[in-house]
């Protein structure tokens, strides 16, 4: 329900910025003399709407070249990030083979006899995978 409201709140506060460009300036019907350039105070320009739609268009090419941009990037790096994961993914199989090497020829070492078994006995203490 908050989210809702507030995309409610901003989608409104994008159409009235977009209708305050839009809209023409007020007419002025003065009697006075224009005052002088030194004086005068700064008026805010009005855009066109040809103005708003290059600008619009500008934006979208912008948006359009950053996509393409990063998917190049992510084009070219994605070997790289695959390759990253085979090399640890490689690693990660040795660490649990030499693991499993030493468990087969070292047994369990917390029987406290150690190295002076027969490898018969080391064969029917290893775990079952």
């Amino acid at each position: 329900m908050i989210a809702q409201d507030q995309q409610s709140r901003v989608f409104y506060e994008l159409c009235a910025l977009l209708l305050s460009i839009l809209r023409p300036p007020p007419l002025s019907v003065s009697v006075s003399p224009p005052p002088s350039p030194a004086t005068a105070p700064p008026r805010r320009s009005e855009i066109s709407p040809s103005a708003l739609a290059s600008l619009l268009l500008g934006v979208s090419m912008a948006l359009m070249l950053c996509g393409s941009v990063t998917f190049v990037i992510g084009f070219i790096l994605m070997p790289w990030v695959l390759g990253l994961v085979m090399i640890f993914y490689f690693f990660g199989l040795v660490s649990n083979l030499s693991g499993l090497g030493k468990a087969i020829l070292l047994g369990n070492n917390s029987t406290g006899s150690g190295r002076n078994e027969m490898p018969g006995q080391l064969l029917s203490k290893l775990p079952i995978l």
